[in-house]
């Protein structure tokens, strides 16, 4: 139940969703490894999975913190995060404007 002010939970899941957590910032110590190409890694520790990240010369993100265990994937985050604002300023610039015509009736 939500109380007059408070934010509802469906609102806080998707705003963490939106910041994900990066490399040493994931708190579980086993999760659910994707490699760079889409391939499934299994389930590793937090260590290993860093370690093959760090192998990689790329990050660690978690992309889906509520699944048991957490699912993350191994990318470059700076590019990743590039391609995402590219997106939605692309998308912005598609979004049409509706304007509301006046009539004035004497």
């Amino acid at each position: 139940m939500c109380l007059h002010g408070q934010a509802s939970p469906s609102w806080r899941s998707t705003h963490i969703a939106r910041d994900q957590r990066t490399n040493r910032r994931i708190r579980a110590r086993e999760v659910r490894v994707v490699g760079p190409a889409g391939e499934q890694l299994g389930v590793l520790t937090i260590e290993a999975a860093l370690e093959q990240a760090n192998q990689l010369g790329m990050d660690l993100v978690e992309v889906n913190p509520m699944a048991k265990p957490p699912v993350c994937k191994i990318m470059d985050y700076g590019r990743f995060k590039y391609e995402e604002k590219k997106r939605a300023s692309e998308a912005k610039k598609k979004q049409v404007v509706v304007h509301l015509k006046e009539v004035k009736m004497r």
